[in-house]
């Protein structure tokens, strides 16, 4: 029996408006982000200091992506992401902030030119994701590697299209790189060619020339889209199943 501690409060019917507080969200975010430019998404930690390098880079690379006519997203708060938004509101441009209800630590930053607000993690992730056309990662803590993995992974798998993920400040990347390289590869968990779906830099003008170069690509090389999710990944098929006591079932028919 599950623990009161799980339990006390929420009856029925306050799971079920929960998931309409949901839908809001998807909602509110859907129509917001839609009548966005082509964007992209940048992390890195909210506890970075205006006085440090990395402040400094991604306030330039911002700037740099909306001279080449890309919107910014990022988290809305402190840190790396102020510092995008305001390289990119400075410029003239498009700063998304996707802002979240925490206990601590998230304070809206002021560059934001769109803003929304969201109670709930995996709603905001979907936005990061189905409407940015590359991933920037500074030096960050579990957010930023949760969307650093998060991206490798729906890459990897096939779910999204290829897209690029740039990690900035090779001091900091290159030992998880390696790390990766020596226990993942060598135990066969990934494949090396799977580390070819990031790259590390520290030249921030590059990371947005190759950003525009690849976007350029795309839309050259761009064919019929394949049948996508709400969330704007690949739908796929349906997994084939084998149940106890009854013969491998094919359900992608």
């Amino acid at each position: 029996m599950m623990s009161d501690k799980w339990t006390a409060g929420r009856g029925p019917a306050e799971e079920t408006w929960r998931v309409f507080r949901i839908m809001s969200e998807f909602v509110d975010g859907f129509d917001t982000m839609s009548r966005i430019p082509p964007a992209v998404s940048i992390f890195g930690s909210a506890r970075l200091k205006p006085d440090d390098l990395d402040y400094a880079r991604a306030e330039r690379l911002a700037g740099e992506l909306v001279a080449r006519g890309f919107a910014v997203i990022t988290g809305g708060g402190p840190g790396i992401m102020e510092a995008a938004n305001k390289g990119a509101c400075q410029a003239g441009g498009v700063s998304v902030g996707l802002n979240i209800f925490l206990p601590e630590e998230q304070i809206a930053n002021r560059y934001q030119t769109v803003s929304l607000d969201f109670r709930y993690f995996f709603c905001r992730k979907v936005m990061f994701v189905k409407y940015a056309v590359a991933f920037v990662c500074f030096p960050g803590g579990f957010g930023t590697l949760d969307e650093f993995f998060e991206s490798m992974t729906l890459i990897q798998t096939g779910k999204t299209q290829r897209f690029p993920v740039i990690l900035i400040e090779s001091s900091f990347w290159t030992p998880l790189i390696e790390w990766m390289r020596r226990e993942q590869i060598s135990r066969g968990f990934i494949d090396a060619k799977d580390l070819e779906l990031c790259t590390i830099t520290d030249d921030v003008e590059w990371a947005a020339a190759r950003i525009a170069d690849d976007w350029k690509a795309q839309q050259a090389a761009r064919v019929e889209q394949p049948s996508l999710t709400a969330e704007g990944t690949v739908a796929g098929v349906h997994p084939r199943t084998s149940r106890p006591g009854r013969p491998f079932e094919d359900l992608s028919r």
